[in-house]
C-alpha cells in the first residue's frame, strides 16, 4: 500500500504512536501490579514483637503495595529508642508503647503523633500477663498476689506502660511499687531470667509469656486484661513531618493498616487464634519473626488490636497520671497533645465500621 504522506508527516505519525504506546505500558504497569517506579518509601520501625502482626499482615498481602507505598521494616531494641529517629525525620513511622519519654520528647518540642492501636487487652485478650516461677507455685511460696512482696519481678523498660500494669496489680494485692524489686530487661530475656532463677516473677507480653509457660519455667498466675482491661500498650507512632509533609502517604499507609487489622480481628475466636482466617495469619507471624513453630502462636493469648484503629484514650491518660506520680514526667505536655486520631477517622469515612466475621454473612 501506498504512503501520499511527506516525511516528515510519517516521521511525525511515527514519534505519536511510539508515545502511545510507552504512554500505554507505563498505565498497565502502573494499574495492573500494584506497584511503579515512583512508590512513596516509609520506613517503620518495629520491635518485632507480636502486636507488629499488623504491620507484617498488610507487608504480606500486598496492601502497602496496593497504596503505592514502598515499605521497608527497620528492627529496634526497643519503642524508646524510636523516638529520636521519628522526631529527626529517620523514620516516618513506628510501633512501640506509650511511655514517659514518649511524653518527655512532645514536651521537648518534638513532633510525634500515637495515630492508632497496636495492641490492647480487650476481656480474653491479655497482651502481658503475670508470669511466676513455677518453682515458687508448687512450694506454696507463691499462693496469691499479696505473696508477691519481696519479690524480684522482670519489667521491660522503666518509665514504661508495663510499669503502670504492674502498679495496678500491686494495687488489687493492697501493696505498693517499693514493696517489690523491678529488674529491667527486653521480653525475650524474661524468659532465660526465669529460667535461671534470676528473677522471681515477670510481666512479659507474647509470645515470651507462652515460651516460658512451655519450658516449664513459670505459671500464668493473671492475664493482664483481668486487672487492667482495655490498657493500651502498643500504639502506632507518626513522625510529624509524616502528617505534616506527606498527608496523603499518611493516609494511604493507615488504609492499609485498618485493613489488615480488620483480617488479624477476623483471625481471633475466644480469646485465641481460631478465627477465620487464623491459618494465614499464623502462617504470616511464622515467616516474618524469629518463632517458626505454628504451635506457639497457636498456644498463646493473642492481644487485642482495635479494628477501627481507635485507642483506649482512658488507658493513656491512667497511665500519664502514673508516670507523673512516679516523677517521670518534665516539662508541660498532656496526653491529648499526644493524640491524632483524624488520619483513621477520614479513613473510617471511606472503610465503614468494622464488621465481625458472623455479621459479614
Amino acid at each position: 500500500m501506498f504512503s501520499f504522506l511527506s516525511t516528515s508527516s510519517r516521521r511525525r505519525a511515527c514519534v505519536h504512536r511510539w508515545r502511545l504506546l510507552v504512554g500505554a505500558v507505563v498505565w498497565c504497569l502502573g494499574t495492573g501490579s500494584g506497584t511503579v517506579a515512583a512508590a512513596t518509601p516509609v520506613r517503620v520501625g518495629i520491635t518485632n514483637a507480636s502486636s507488629d502482626v499488623t504491620f507484617f499482615i498488610a507487608d504480606k498481602k500486598g496492601y502497602f503495595r496496593q497504596e503505592g507505598l514502598e515499605v521497608r521494616f527497620i528492627a529496634f531494641d526497643s519503642a524508646a529508642k524510636m523516638i529520636a529517629p521519628l522526631g529527626t525525620g529517620q523514620i516516618e513511622v513506628g510501633g512501640g508503647s506509650s511511655s514517659a519519654g514518649l511524653y518527655n520528647a512532645v514536651a521537648r518540642g518534638v513532633s510525634i503523633k500515637i495515630v492508632a492501636d497496636k495492641g490492647s487487652t480487650p476481656p480474653g485478650y491479655g497482651l502481658q500477663p503475670l508470669l511466676v516461677r513455677k518453682d515458687l507455685v508448687d512450694s506454696g511460696r507463691y499462693k496469691s498476689l499479696k505473696d508477691l512482696k519481696g519479690m524480684k519481678i522482670a519489667a521491660s523498660a522503666p518509665g514504661s506502660a508495663s510499669n503502670s500494669t504492674l502498679n495496678e496489680i500491686l494495687k488489687q494485692a493492697g501493696l505498693k511499687l517499693s514493696d517489690v524489686e523491678r529488674l529491667y530487661m527486653g521480653f525475650p530475656q524474661h524468659v532465660l531470667a526465669l529460667q535461671n532463677r534470676a528473677v522471681d516473677a515477670s510481666l512479659t507480653t507474647e509470645p515470651s509469656a507462652t515460651r516460658a509457660v512451655r519450658s516449664g519455667a513459670a505459671v500464668r498466675v493473671l492475664g493482664d486484661d483481668e486487672v487492667y482491661p482495655y490498657h493500651q500498650l502498643a500504639v502506632v507512632l507518626y513522625a510529624g513531618d509524616f502528617i505534616q509533609k506527606n498527608p496523603d502517604s499518611a493516609k494511604r499507609f493507615m488504609r492499609a493498616y485498618i485493613r489488615a487489622a480488620r483480617d488479624y480481628n477476623d483471625a481471633l475466636r475466644d480469646g485465641k487464634l481460631d478465627g477465620p482466617g487464623a491459618d494465614e495469619i499464623i502462617s504470616i507471624l511464622t515467616e516474618s519473626t524469629s518463632i517458626k513453630d505454628p504451635a506457639v502462636y497457636r498456644a498463646t493469648t493473642p492481644h487485642g488490636c482495635n479494628p477501627d484503629g481507635k485507642v483506649h484514650e482512658a488507658s493513656l491518660k491512667n497511665d500519664f497520671r502514673f508516670f507523673k506520680g512516679e516523677g517521670l514526667i518534665e516539662g508541660n505536655v498532656s496526653v491529648e497533645q499526644v493524640i491524632d486520631s483524624s488520619i483513621a477517622e477520614e479513613v473510617l469515612k471511606e472503610l465503614g465500621a468494622y464488621r465481625p466475621p458472623t455479621e459479614k454473612k
